[in-house]
């Protein structure tokens, strides 16, 4: 299976306004975030780097910021579904 990527567009009022995504044989392989908390999002992105997806999804999937009912790691959840979806 080849690399698969995305420019995802968050929802839900979050900081970041972009989050670029990649995927090969079901593991991210690259993720940045345009907007947010640069040292937040840079620290997230380098921990799920070679992560399956599913874990990445199992683990951010529902964090909330200030009670918006999302986040950045629940929109970079959302977005690898969206990816996924499209296999």
């Amino acid at each position: 299976m080849g690399a698969k990527s995305i420019d995802y567009i968050p929802q839900g009022g979050v900081c970041s306004k972009l989050i670029r995504l990649t995927v090969e044989d079901g593991k991210v392989t690259e993720a940045s975030f345009i907007g947010g908390c640069h040292g937040n999002t840079q620290g997230v992105c380098a921990l799920i780097k070679g992560m399956p997806v599913d874990e990445v999804i199992s683990r951010l999937k529902g964090i909330d910021c200030k009670g918006k009912g999302t986040s950045c790691p629940d929109q970079l959840a959302r977005g690898l579904e969206q990816l996924m979806s499209e296999q």
